[in-house]
């Protein structure tokens, strides 16, 4: 990884130099317990981590994985993000680079590195679907908090400690996709976005803007300063989302699998709700869970 990572000045378009459980489900009532707008390049810097629940394989290995992007829509997100202009490798089966040079598909200037897939496969974690394509970079910086939240308006989404990387990638698309102002996490207890990640995000890594903030409460207290009111999700709630949005500018908190939404967070929300279940069946995939919620809370400004 490299020690020098760069940030991305979304405002002047400046580069400078910068300064477990794991999640899985939305529970029902029996349980206690984020194509949109395209926003440009922004840069993501987390660090390494490894998750329990990776298939075996040595440490190195695992570490190398918070490196690689990997199938042709991640890929392909990554070349066209600004941020990346000048950094990376980019690794391609003949049929890929041939299509990457055809369409011109990196236009920042990355050339192929023509790889058998074979090879390829041998370089990602067992099961990585590359698609013939895979770009070996540093991870980029995150953005502020208040990046995202300064134009208060929309909605934003916060995982609390989510560590599962298809549903935080899962989340991230949707949370595109519905137009979502950026994603908050906490930087301790959050996979990088990369690899399996980004291969389930479809791309939107690139271009949703995501906050590593120290202390979720804290940074609760400082978005209901700048205008912003939380909606936490629980399954237990006596509210449902469509009772507890209204049109103001919304953070949409989302738990982990076991313990939902921590006390201390809860706490900072201005209101608990739940997704009503008629069907008996009681219990959502986190990711599920976020692309209802992300539809109501749009649903709920429309109304407004």
């Amino acid at each position: 990884m490299s020690r020098n990572p760069e940030r991305n000045d979304r405002k002047s378009g400046k580069k400078t130099a910068p300064g477990s459980k794991p999640g899985g489900r939305f529970d029902g009532p029996k349980a206690s317990g984020k194509g949109g707008p395209d926003r440009g390049g922004w840069n993501p810097n987390p660090p390494a981590k490894t998750f329990s629940d990776s298939a075996p394989r040595g440490s190195r290995a695992k570490a190398d994985a918070d490196n690689f992007v990997w199938g042709r829509h991640p890929v392909l997100a990554a070349l066209a993000n600004p941020a990346r202009k000048g950094m990376g490798r980019l690794l391609a089966t003949p049929d890929r680079a041939a299509e990457i040079e055809r369409d011109r598909l990196a236009p920042h200037g990355h050339r192929a590195e023509v790889i058998e897939p074979q090879a390829l496969d041998r370089m990602l974690p067992p099961g990585a679907v590359h698609q013939g394509l895979a770009f070996k970079v540093a991870p980029l910086e995150g953005v502020a908090l208040e990046d995202i939240a300064e134009d208060a308006s929309g909605v934003i989404v916060m995982l609390d400690q989510l560590t599962d990387p298809q549903n935080v990638g899962a989340i991230f698309r949707s949370a595109l996709a519905f137009g979502a102002k950026g994603i908050v996490v906490q930087d301790r207890h959050s996979p990088a976005l990369a690899g399996a990640l980004a291969k389930a995000s479809a791309g939107a890594t690139e271009r949703l803007p995501c906050a590593r903030v120290t202390n979720l409460s804290r940074a609760l207290e400082k978005l209901a300063d700048m205008g912003w009111r939380a909606v936490g999700l629980d399954g237990s709630a006596e509210l449902t989302l469509e009772q507890a949005l209204d049109a103001q500018p919304t953070v949409l908190v989302m738990g982990s699998e076991g313990d939902g939404v921590r006390r201390l967070v809860a706490e900072h929300c201005e209101a608990m709700a739940k997704i009503p279940m008629p069907g008996g069946f009681e219990s959502l995939n986190v990711s599920n869970a976020a692309a209802i919620a992300l539809y109501e809370a749009v649903r709920a400004q429309g109304r407004g």
